[in-house]
């Protein structure tokens, strides 16, 4: 947990689970974030690049509603100026989409992606973010790492950093990798 900076460091702790160690969003962060967006996040320190490849394991500990969700969070400069991918059971216009806060509330960028995503098996589930800034592309992939499950195009933040989370929900966080050309803040 060291590596990671909650605004809320009480609504995120280390889990024992089996013979592992994972980060775990166990309660609703009392954080508000100056604009609409995820307020369960934590962010990795020091760390920024341009171009990555992010893989993290991600489970949902929450009950099945429509948005039930957990969020990955990259481009990060600040409060208000970041992208990310809200994976939520349930499509809609505020859920399952890759988003972009550019000091304003969250806004839909995704040109495709899925109708939701499968959380019902309580289970992990691998997602990797690919990003290339010149072209502005971003994939991302939840457990089918040979479909992209959202798809987006957006030059808008260059650099930044990660984070994980939700927007309101509890879950665990295990494995996360990323490769990526550093960026200076």
């Amino acid at each position: 947990a060291g590596r990671w900076e909650p605004p809320d460091p009480e609504a995120f702790t280390i889990l024992d689970e089996n013979v592992n160690s994972v980060y775990a969003i166990v309660k609703d962060s009392s954080y508000k974030p100056p604009v609409r967006s995820p307020q369960n996040i934590t962010i990795l320190k020091d760390l920024w690049v341009s171009d990555f490849v992010l893989e993290v394991k991600l489970k949902s500990t929450t009950a099945d509603y429509g948005h039930r969700d957990m969020c990955v969070i990259f481009g990060y400069q600040d409060p208000s100026h970041y992208y990310y991918v809200h994976f939520g059971l349930k499509a809609d216009a505020h859920s399952n989409s890759i988003f972009l806060v550019n000091g304003e509330p969250r806004v839909s960028i995704a040109t495709s992606r899925t109708s939701g995503t499968r959380w019902l098996d309580d289970t992990y589930h691998t997602v990797r973010i690919v990003r290339h800034v010149d072209s502005g592309t971003i994939k991302v992939y939840f457990d089918d790492m040979g479909k992209a499950a959202m798809i987006a195009r957006d030059t808008t933040l260059k650099k930044g950093g990660f984070g994980v989370g939700s927007f309101d929900d509890t879950g665990h966080i295990d494995d996360f990798r990323d490769w990526g050309k550093k960026a200076e803040k």
